[in-house]
């Protein structure tokens, strides 16, 4: 069976590097999977779940942005932040939702963008590792 090369790569070097089955990523326009032999692709993709499959056994990440690229039977992600759904630090990011949560609610001299995506990662982070770091 063919497989699909995926590299992970991020500002702090390379997550992840392997042959994987299928790929299932959050993208920008709606979640979207690749295969191998895929069309070559360029695609946002939006703070969420990436997931992996190679020989039956599956791979999950928290994304926290970037861009997907597919050519032949390679992908790319070059992500703002990413980690292994086993690595993120659940009360980290609880902490940092919550921080951002009482920042928003001052309204005043806050960068509203920038407060919104992160709580839009905090939470992501969360839910990413609730459901997927123990399978």
């Amino acid at each position: 069976m063919e497989k699909l090369s995926l590299d992970i790569v991020t500002p702090h070097g390379t997550l992840f590097s392997g042959e994987v089955d299928e790929v299932a990523v959050a993208g920008a326009e709606g979640d979207f999977g690749v295969l191998p032999g895929h069309a070559p692709l360029i695609a946002i993709v939006r703070i969420g779940a990436l997931i992996t499959r190679a020989d039956g056994q599956h791979g999950y990440f928290f994304v926290g942005g970037g861009y997907a690229e597919v050519i032949s039977d390679k992908m790319i992600i070059l992500a703002e932040s990413a980690e292994k759904a086993e690595d993120i630090n659940v009360e980290r990011a609880m902490e940092r939702k919550k921080r951002t949560e009482e920042l928003l609610a001052r309204k005043e001299g806050v960068d509203f963008t920038r407060a919104q995506a992160a709580l839009e990662r905090a939470i992501a982070r969360i839910q990413i590792a609730k459901e997927f770091a123990h399978k």
